[in-house]
């Protein structure tokens, strides 16, 4: 019984939150959501070198061949080390996969 008011109590404060959230944003429909905001934080996130097969979503191995293959791939030098911006990075995936 008790944990039926908290699950209820839970569902509550959840349905408050995002009620709250579409209420404040009700007279101005061009305003961010949050998901929104989370995609901006990523423009100036960087990736590591040995990290971005991650990001692709591919073997280390095919991650390697890809960077050959693809010298012009978006990238910084910082003290001999390789990092990828990530909002970089997405756009020029998306081009050659065109």
């Amino acid at each position: 019984m008790e944990l039926d008011f908290f699950w209820l109590a839970i569902g509550l404060a959840a349905a408050g939150y995002f009620i709250g959230d579409g209420l404040k944003n009700f007279k101005n429909p061009e305003a961010k959501s949050m998901m929104d905001s989370l995609e901006d934080d990523d423009q100036y996130e960087l990736i590591k070198e040995n990290e971005i097969h991650w990001f692709m979503g591919i073997t280390k191995e095919d991650a390697k061949f890809l960077v050959k293959e693809y010298p012009d791939i978006p990238h910084i030098l910082i003290n001999g080390k390789i990092y990828y911006p990530k909002a970089k990075l997405r756009q020029w995936l998306m081009e050659v996969g065109d």
